[in-house]
């Protein structure tokens, strides 16, 4: 009985894969793949080393571990143990997936296979990282990696703080969030970069919150203001000044 046959149709149907979509991964022929889970044949180490690069596992795991046991699933096991160690484990979420974020932020299969890191000068409490492109948020630069903190309640949003705001609508934001006392239902999200303008989001519709508590940009990293962006902040200021004094007059 091959162990490692039952574990890769097991891993398959974790994620809702097709033998097809799961063989494209895996770089073999969708046949091949029918003939490792229905035990026909062993499969080989090359591919068991793909497998656990993308479910985070050792050969030694998928050889011998029988991950959908009767006593409760391995990986799931696994997971509380991390959880329990007593280890800040900062799960990553790169660009490439903020997609797959939203549909997989409350599934434990899809954030166990976000790769982790620690950092030791975080008190304790539940930590994400997300990759954020773009510069909204300048001088923060593009690629910047911001560690935020579960925010469990809109209530507990504080004025004049960065967060990371995931919602259906709008993905995956970095942005300033102002509450609006009045209007409980909604909340502004506000840029860094006077060239980006406010916006206003349901409460309802937001899935997560994580207060940015560290800022992880790669060294040397230019910020992108350039003279044409100072000259027309100049120039609006300038603007907003000479309608102030004729409104005084």
């Amino acid at each position: 009985m091959s162990i490692a046959g039952r574990n890769l149709r097991y891993l398959r149907k974790l994620r809702g894969l097709t033998q097809e979509e799961f063989a494209i991964k895996l770089n073999i022929k969708r046949s091949l793949l029918g003939a490792y889970e229905e035990e026909r044949a062993e499969p080989r180490i090359e591919v068991l080393e793909i497998v656990g690069d993308i479910f985070k596992l050792s050969l030694d795991e998928l050889l011998l571990k029988d991950l959908s046991d009767s006593g409760g699933s391995y990986l799931a096991r696994r997971r509380t143990q991390k959880m329990s160690s007593g280890t800040n484990e900062i799960m990553m979420v790169p660009v490439k997936a903020a997609a797959g974020y939203l549909a997989g932020y409350a599934d434990p299969a899809f954030l166990d296979e976000l790769n982790t890191f620690t950092l030791p000068m975080l008190a304790p409490g539940t930590y994400r990282a997300f990759e954020i492109i773009g510069d909204s948020m300048l001088p923060t630069p593009s690629g910047s990696v911001i560690v935020g903190e579960r925010v469990e309640d809109v209530d507990d949003v504080r004025p004049n703080n960065t967060y990371i705001v995931i919602s259906r609508k709008e993905g995956i934001v970095y942005k300033r969030v102002i509450k609006n006392n009045k209007i409980r239902t909604k909340l502004t999200l506000v840029s860094d970069n006077p060239d980006y303008q406010p916006y206003q989001v349901d409460a309802e519709d937001i899935v997560e919150l994580w207060k940015a508590n560290l800022v992880i940009s790669k060294a040397n990293t230019q910020q992108r203001w350039d003279v044409n962006q100072l000259a027309s902040l100049v120039s609006d200021l300038h603007q907003q000044v000479n309608q102030l004094k004729k409104k005084v007059n």
